[in-house]
């Protein structure tokens, strides 16, 4: 019997430009089986895109695929849709986008979850086997319950709906729901901005369940793993059975999270923006939640995806209503509120009917003058702490760098001391007696000694990091418990819940406290040299600074008191300072004409193109060419011009930026950036790196 020859296309895990075709003599392949294929003489797993192809070349050439895998799932035609979507967007490969959604250890952590279940069925077997053999009632009432252990154990589980305790709304809430169902009505997505405290989770909450009353499934995203593992708490309340998604989770739960998704019979999935490429089915909403925040951008590799961007792609995929939640969101999102884009909801009452928390500016400078300030913290800050402390309430402090000093200088010759692969001061860790010199790019190490290497002179710590205000605080409130949360604590679950739970006085950290947890007793909130944040040279400085301080204001006196931020500051004039202590609405009017004067997102499309080299002239020479390229599409484009910093790892850097109408030729223009990079690296062979940034942060 003639053998039929059969030519499909795979998608690879690999930066390529076409889906290379293979032969087969499988009857029953289709599109999303998976297969093991050689290519430039290694082996990939990949994905079927497509059968029954035409060679474009001569047939003999082409290579048989290696193995079929029936073992694994096959990936939805959906999910192969939306890679197409995200990397056509993002301009990228579909084989970046799948590397991305099934990572190498994934796929091998699949194939063990296969290896178990084949074990499960022989053993099943065996046990029916004996069952069948049994001879007495005793032994067979036995084998029968093993029997079912094991067919229990080898069943899907999440059949029928998810179950769910009722969700109770305030007038307010209640308003702003039906409102949202307006919106969705209209066919679009929709923007929730409530102010802090005003309780956006329980109407998201009660959209959820609508979704999964009506059959559908439900995807929550959040930016932060630390802010997942809070928030977990209060969904399982609501829904026992939610399904937890991140990085940090081990990779056999990850695995049964992705067996759920792909039964499709009721889930509710709360995840990071990863949970974006599970093999979802039937979603019927989508949450993100804290839409504004930057930890949903991906920055590296490829795909450099938006979350809540990405969502709203996803969305359309499976007809699935999309709601972006923020109290402060993200102009992108106001812009497309004002084009009608999005429908815009407000919800302006807090929960507990409190009055938003009162800002107090205190003037570093004029302190310093006066001999106010005791190390990092001014006297005024104490005095309220003290206050707060002793009337049972708690404090949480916020100093936007970790580490004890983000630098060392020598006091004899001046030198401040540097990371020897990138062109950035080294910070100063202290980890119980050893004290260690961090560069927080590359992550190069090395023991403090306390002497220059250049003169010989005394090392001193320039400024204060987390570690030193953590040991400030101690000396000055020895009776008080206080603890840390940056991403050298590793955002860890237990700081949080030591906080939430009253074990702790204060807690001194990073910008992820200013993410949305929810502290009872919190009354006092602080920002310590809080001009780190506003003197950024980034045109979205102002705006990030100002969502990260009404953030961390809305901490604050959630249970019905009135909270106080207090912000220690040399620039007490800053206009976000001063919108701070007013509505802020007229910040975001002056921010938004400022993008409009100058042809700044969201009013323009941005893509930045970064190359990167150990070469320091070559990369010069081959930046410079590709602008010049660039420019011919036509397009708008400055550059290239090094970043701060310009040297990372050993790599310098430079950085080209495009900016684009919001018009027709938009796409076209996009695809023929993309082309114009593909077609430099093939004709120059360079070696460098380049990498293409859609939207960049």
């Amino acid at each position: 019997m003639v053998e039929t020859r059969r030519y499909i296309k795979v998608i690879l895990p690999l930066k390529l430009e076409w889906e290379p075709c293979y032969r087969t003599t499988e009857e029953t392949v289709g599109v999303g089986d998976r297969v093991t294929v050689s290519f430039a003489g290694r082996r990939y797993y990949g994905v079927v895109s497509e059968v029954d192809v035409t060679p474009e070349t001569d047939p003999s050439r082409i290579r048989p695929v290696d193995a079929f895998l029936p073992g694994l799932p096959a990936v939805s035609e959906v999910e192969i849709a939306f890679w197409r979507r995200v990397a056509e967007y993002y301009l990228c490969s579909v084989g970046e986008v799948f590397k991305a959604a099934y990572p190498s250890e994934k796929i091998q952590e699949e194939e063990t979850g296969r290896r178990q279940e084949e074990r499960l069925k022989a053993r099943l077997e065996a046990w029916k086997t004996k069952l069948e053999k049994a001879r007495t009632d005793a032994t067979r009432e036995r084998y029968a319950g093993t029997v079912r252990e094991l067919e229990a154990e080898l069943a899907a589980t999440g059949d029928g709906p998810v179950r769910f305790n009722p969700v109770r709304l305030t007038e307010p809430q209640s308003f702003a729901m039906e409102k949202i169902r307006e919106v969705f009505r209209s066919g679009k997505t929709a923007l929730l901005k409530g102010v802090t405290g005003s309780g956006k989770t329980q109407i998201y909450m009660s959209l959820a369940q609508e979704a999964l009353s009506a059959g559908k499934n439900v995807l929550y995203l959040v930016p932060e793993i630390a802010l997942s593992r809070q928030l977990e708490e209060r969904i399982r309340e609501v829904f026992p059975q939610v399904l937890v998604f991140h990085s940090s989770i081990a990779p056999s739960r990850k695995r049964e999270v992705a067996a759920r998704c792909r039964k499709g019979k009721g889930y509710f999935v709360l995840g990071t923006r990863s949970a974006l490429f599970l093999p979802h089915r039937d979603l019927g909403l989508i949450v993100v939640d804290e839409e504004h925040d930057s930890s949903y951008k991906q920055d590296a590799p490829a795909p450099r995806y938006h979350g809540r961007d990405a969502a709203i792609m996803l969305s359309r995929f499976h007809g699935a209503r999309v709601i972006l939640g923020s109290a402060t969101p993200s102009l992108e999102s106001l812009y497309n509120a004002e084009a009608g884009i999005y429908g815009m909801v407000t919800l302006e009452k807090r929960y507990y009917e409190g009055e938003r928390p009162e800002v107090r500016v205190i003037d570093t400078r004029a302190e310093r003058r006066k001999r106010g300030m005791v190390g990092s913290l001014s006297r005024k800050l104490l005095e309220e702490m003290v206050r707060t402390l002793s009337g049972h309430g708690q404090v949480l402090v916020l100093r936007a760098r970790r580490s004890f000093s983000p630098s060392v200088q020598c006091e004899e010759c001046g030198t401040v001391v540097k990371c020897p692969r990138c062109n950035v001061p080294v910070s100063l860790h202290k980890w119980g007696a050893r004290e260690t010199l961090v560069c927080h790019y590359c992550g190069h190490s090395e023991p403090f000694t306390g002497h220059c290497a250049r003169c010989g002179g005394t090392l001193h710590p320039l400024g204060s990091g987390t570690q030193r205000v953590e040991e400030e605080l101690k000396a000055l409130f020895p009776e008080a418990s206080i603890g840390r949360l940056d991403s050298d604590t590793g955002g860890d679950a237990a700081v949080v819940r030591d906080f939430a739970e009253g074990r702790t006085d204060i807690l001194v950290g990073t910008q992820m406290v200013t993410k949305g947890f929810d502290f009872d007793r919190l009354s006092l909130v602080a920002v310590i040299h809080a001009d780190g944040l506003l003197a950024r040279q980034d045109f979205r400085a102002d705006e990030r600074a100002f969502q990260l301080l009404e953030q961390f204001r809305g901490r604050s006196g959630r249970r019905g008191e009135k909270g106080l931020l207090i912000i220690q500051t040399d620039e007490p004039d800053h206009p976000v300072i001063k919108a701070l202590e007013g509505s802020g609405d007229g910040l975001v009017g002056t921010m938004l004409s400022e993008r409009r004067a100058f042809s700044y997102p969201p009013y323009t499309r941005m893509v930045a193109v970064i190359l990167k080299d150990t070469d320091h002239d070559r990369l010069a020479s081959h930046s410079s060419a590709l602008a010049a390229a660039l420019s011919g599409i036509p397009v708008a484009v400055t550059g290239p011009y090094a970043p701060s910093p310009d040297r990372i790892a050993g790599q310098y850097i430079r950085h080209i930026r495009i900016l684009l109408q919001r018009d027709r030729t938009l796409k076209n223009k996009k695809l023929r950036i993309w082309e114009t990079i593909a077609s430099f690296e093939r004709e120059r062979r360079y070696a460098g790196y380049i990498a293409i940034d859609v939207d960049p942060l």
